[in-house]
Parts: C-alpha cells; sequence; structure tokens
C-alpha cells in the first residue's frame, strides 16, 4: 500500500512548480470570497451608524478595493481552472504512455485472459477520472477548508451564539452526506465495472461484424448488446436515486440554516445584541460556511472515482511480464539459424494438461521443415514457443547453441519472421504497412521487399499505388493481397529464422499458388518452419515432423512418410478423400 501511495504522488513530481502555483492562485480566490463580505460589511455598518466623514469618498474607494479584489479574484480562478486541468492532462498523458508501453511488454497469456474492451477502459475512462482528482483534488480541498475556517473564524467574532446555532447544523449535514456517499460510492463502483463490460460487448461485436453479417445476427448483438446496457442504466439509476437524496436533503438544510439565521438574527435584533449590518454580513457567509459540506458528496465521489481508477491503473501496471529477459541476456550477432529442442514440455496454466511434451528437435540452420498433425496436437504453439511468445514449462530451445531464454527479446523476435493465416494489417498506407518490418526502411527498400514477394504488380494497380489507405486491418484488399503484404514485411525484415503458420490454407487456389510462391522466395538459405494445412504444399519439405498427443511420432520426407504408411500416410489419404468428394 505505501508503494501505492508513492507511485500515486510521483506523478506530480514533474510539475511541482506549476501544482504550487496552482494551489497558490487557489488560495488567493478563496480568501478574496471571504474579504468581499467585510467590504459590505464596513459600509453597511458605517452608514447605517453614520460614522464616515465623507461617506459617498469612502463608499467610492471601498467599492473601488472591491472590484479589485474581483479582479485578482477572477484572474486566479482563470488561472488555477485553465492551468490546473493542463496539470491533469499532462499527468493523465504521463500515465497513459506508461500503460500503454507495459502492455506492450506484457505477453500472450495475459491477452488470453482478458477482453480488449476492458484493457482499453483502463487507459480511457480510468485515467481520464484520475486526472481529475489529481487536478480539483488538492485544489478543492485547500479552497474549501480555507473559506470553511475563515467563515468559521469571521461569523465567531460577529456573533458567537449564532455562530454556534449554524455550526450544530453541520454535524448532521456531514453525517448525512457521508451515508449516502458511502451508497453512491459502491454504486459508481459498480457502474464502473459495467462500462468496462459494455466495451468489451462493443469490441467484440464490432471486430467481428462481418460474421456477424453473414450469419444475420445483426438482432442477436443487438439483443446481447441491449443485455450490458441495460445493466448499466440499472447501475446509474442507482447512482441517481442516492443522488437525488444526498443533494436535496443537503438543500434542506440549507433552508433551515437560513431560516434559523434569520429568526435568530432578528430576536438578537430586538434585543440590541446584533444589528442589521452584522446579520446581512452572516447571511452573505453562510454559503462560504456551508458550501464545503455540500461539496463533501462531490469531493468524495470524486476521490472514489479517481482512486477506483487508480487501483484498476495499478492492478495492470503491477501485472509483471512473465517473459522478459533476464538480468544477463545477450545480443544475438551473426545468426546461423541452428535450432534445438530438448524435452521441451508446455502447458497454458497449472491447472491444464501438457499441450506438448517430450520435444526432442534438432534443425539445422537453413533446413526446411513442415509440422503436421491433427487440430489441436500443439503445432502452432510449439513454434510460439520460439520466438518466447509463451514460455517453456519444461525443457529448453537453444538458437545456436544458445539458450534462448539467455537471449534479450528484441534480439530473439527481430530474428524470426511469423506468416500466419490470420493477417493483421494496421490501418493506413501500403508503404507503412510494409514499413513495419523495419520502420527506418527506404521505399526502395519496400518496393523491392514487394517485389520478392509477387506485390508490386497489385500494388501499383491501387488507386494511389504504395500511398493507398487499406482500411481497417486491410479490409479493402483481398485475403492473398493481404498475405503477399505480410510476406513482404518479413521480406523486408529479412530474419534467418522463419514461422509459415498455416500461411495459405484460408486462400483459393489461384491466391495459394502465387502466395506459396513468395514463401518459398522468402525461404532460400532460411531455416523455415511450415505449419501445413494442406498436406499437398509440403512435398518439397527436406523434413517432415508428425506431432501427436504424445509428441513427436513420425519424422522423415514425404516419400519415407508415405512409404511407412502410417499417421502421416493416414492424414494425407484423408484429406486427399476430402477433396474428391467435395
Amino acid at each position: 500500500m505505501s508503494f501505492r501511495i508513492k507511485k500515486f504522488f510521483s506523478y506530480y513530481k514533474p510539475y511541482l512548480g506549476l501544482f504550487f502555483s496552482v494551489i497558490v492562485c487557489a488560495v488567493i480566490a478563496a480568501a478574496v470570497t471571504l474579504i468581499i463580505p467585510l467590504c459590505t460589511r464596513y459600509i453597511t455598518k458605517n452608514v447605517l451608524q453614520g460614522n464616515m466623514s465623507n461617506p459617498l469618498q469612502q463608499i467610492y474607494q471601498v467599492g473601488a478595493l472591491m472590484i479589485f479584489l474581483v479582479i485578482i479574484q477572477k484572474a486566479c480562478n482563470f488561472y488555477y481552472d485553465y492551468w490546473g486541468h493542463v496539470m491533469g492532462a499532462m499527468m493523465e498523458n504521463d500515465m497513459r504512455k506508461e500503460l500503454f508501453g507495459h502492455y506492450q511488454k506484457l505477453s500472450f497469456s495475459f491477452y488470453d485472459e482478458r477482453k480488449i474492451g476492458k484493457l482499453m477502459s483502463r487507459i480511457t475512462n480510468d485515467l481520464l477520472l484520475l486526472s481529475e482528482l489529481y487536478h480539483h483534488g488538492p485544489e478543492d480541498y485547500v479552497v474549501y477548508l480555507v473559506k470553511f475556517i475563515g467563515a468559521f473564524v469571521i461569523l465567531i467574532r460577529i456573533n458567537t451564539k449564532l455562530a454556534l446555532v449554524v455550526f450544530a447544523f453541520l454535524p448532521i449535514m456531514a453525517i448525512y452526506s457521508l451515508y449516502f456517499n458511502k451508497k453512491i460510492n459502491a454504486a459508481i463502483k459498480r457502474n464502473y465495472e459495467k462500462i468496462g463490460d459494455i466495451n468489451a460487448q462493443v469490441e467484440d461485436s464490432l471486430s467481428g461484424i462481418r460474421v456477424v453479417k453473414s450469419f444475420a445476427n445483426e438482432e442477436l448483438e443487438i439483443k446481447k448488446f441491449a443485455k450490458q446496457n441495460n445493466k448499466f442504466l440499472e447501475s446509474r439509476k442507482n447512482i441517481y436515486r442516492n443522488e437525488a437524496f444526498i443533494y436535496n436533503g443537503v438543500d434542506i438544510f440549507i433552508h433551515l440554516i437560513t431560516v434559523t439565521v434569520v429568526v435568530f438574527g432578528g430576536v438578537c435584533i430586538v434585543k440590541a445584541t446584533l444589528d442589521l449590518a452584522d446579520l446581512i454580513t452572516f447571511l452573505m457567509y453562510i454559503s462560504s460556511l456551508i458550501e464545503p459540506v455540500q461539496k463533501l458528496n462531490h469531493m468524495t465521489v470524486q476521490f472514489q472515482q479517481g482512486i477506483s481508477g487508480f487501483q484498476r491503473f495499478m492492478d495492470i501496471l503491477e501485472i509483471e511480464p512473465d517473459i522478459k529477459d533476464m538480468p544477463n541476456a545477450i545480443e544475438l550477432e551473426d545468426v546461423k539459424g541452428d535450432v534445438e529442442f530438448i524435452n521441451v514440455g508446455f502447458k497454458y496454466s497449472k491447472g491444464q494438461d501438457y499441450v506438448l511434451k517430450n520435444i526432442n528437435l534438432k534443425v539445422k540452420a537453413g533446413e526446411y521443415i513442415a509440422l503436421v498433425g491433427y487440430s489441436g496436437v500443439g503445432k502452432t504453439t510449439l513454434c510460439s514457443l520460439l520466438p518466447r511468445f509463451y514460455e517453456l514449462t519444461e525443457g529448453k530451445i537453444l538458437l545456436d547453441g544458445i539458450d534462448i531464454r539467455k537471449i534479450k527479446l528484441d534480439s530473439l523476435r527481430k530474428s524470426i519472421g511469423v506468416v500466419q493465416q490470420d493477417v493483421y494489417l494496421f490501418s493506413g498506407t501500403v508503404l507503412e504497412n510494409i514499413r513495419y518490418g523495419k520502420p527506418n526502411a527506404t521505399k526502395e527498400e519496400v518496393i523491392e521487399a514487394a517485389k520478392k514477394a509477387n506485390a508490386h504488380e497489385f500494388i501499383m494497380d491501387l488507386p494511389d499505388g504504395y500511398y493507398t489507405d487499406i482500411g481497417q486491418r486491410g479490409i479493402k484488399l483481398s485475403g492473398g493481397q493481404k498475405q503477399r503484404l505480410s510476406i513482404a514485411r518479413v521480406f523486408l525484415k529479412n530474419p534467418p529464422i522463419l514461422i509459415f503458420d498455416e500461411a495459405t490454407s484460408a486462400l483459393d487456389n489461384e491466391s495459394e499458388k502465387i502466395v506459396q510462391s513468395s514463401l518459398e522466395q522468402l525461404a532460400k538459405n532460411r531455416t523455415t518452419f511450415v505449419i501445413a494445412h494442406r498436406l499437398s504444399t509440403i512435398r518439397n519439405a527436406e523434413r517432415i515432423i508428425v506431432l501427436s498427443d504424445d509428441g513427436i511420432e513420425e519424422e522423415g520426407n514425404y516419400e519415407e512418410l508415405m512409404a511407412l504408411n502410417g499417421k502421416f500416410a493416414r492424414l494425407y489419404k484423408t484429406q486427399l478423400d476430402s477433396c474428391h468428394n467435395i
């Protein structure tokens, strides 16, 4: 907890000068609010009692002072309102960068267990509320404290008995406010959980909008959204119900205090223990005295929202990446591409069964290896272990004789290129997407990579060539075109090791031939792992590894495995029969 408190206040450190200037202006503005009624009292009291030798001149002088004070007050208000919000926004900016940077460090397993919509809510809604607390929290507490103590001292000095009558209401108001505050805070916490659920629902539905429409399930998605939306509405109703109780209840107290001051003040005037000027002053100070209690609800809600947002922010930030560099991790140099799996075992979590067990495999630099087997035997998982997308449960993997856990992650992953079945392209241009493989590449290098991937020709047919915007996830391109851009991206990266994860399985025959040609070109002189969906595409593989639930069941080239008439032969014949039956 002490670490979190230190962390909370650490975000003020870069802006301490601005923070203190904001607080000083807030204090000056609050002090002026207290001084102005005293000026009014001075004029009223002296005019009624006839104590002014030159009343008009003195009234003008006090009036000029009041105008000056108002100008000072408004200038201070403007400063602390504007720069206070700017400070909060800059702190929010710092935290958002830190959180996004932390997201980049977390492994696949983190994202496997969480919804993207909720993670988005952490980096937007939660940090926005937190920035409001950073700005308004200290400022509001200082302003209301100055006003309350100042009003308390002034009213006690004017008339102690009447002041004590007013103060008698304040503890009751505070207890009433705190009671409903507790209810509001609980409702707000539930409300933000519902916001996260809605974000997750929207993100899920809109990301899969093409699947939704292909199944004509728009109504189903609307019903699912309506269910979450109604839960959110109920949580909002609960907040508003308690807010209505607290605001209207406090208003009742304010009216009671005002009536009490008027009645008791009138009695005091009749008894000559209070004059009219002091009664008017009392009424003017009531708002300064009550405002802190009146705003107690808003301040505690703001505090609860901000602290809850900070706790959720820290919950993510305190998650240690389960895959990170060892203290003495090394940079790879002159990577040859020799890979060896030694007694490798893996399971996704402690309570689950092993996905891979006793995997022993040695791959020479430049060798072309195909991985086959029934769905779910761990082909993709095995390849995901090499770039350390997931951490080994047991055993080790060597790259050029070095345990991959002793290699810097950045260096390891720059040595491996991955072409997947589900191609992810970013919003932006063709040039930007290919250049993702090498951010500092020249346009000439990008074009050369595109030519090697058989992509240059179709790119030049696009409306703006390499500067054509391809839409979100490359929606404006065909499957084959997207796949060739992803291959061009890997060509530009130029890694010594490649992983093709069913890279052609979703393509039509014509596109598959073009992409297959690009893949073969890319694989030349590189250590290549191919996860094959269509077994006919791996006939030229130097070695085919047949995986089963028990590990590596068969191993050899195409002719050897077909002659063996074992599992691979059965898989191949089953797939061939399926094609004939279509």
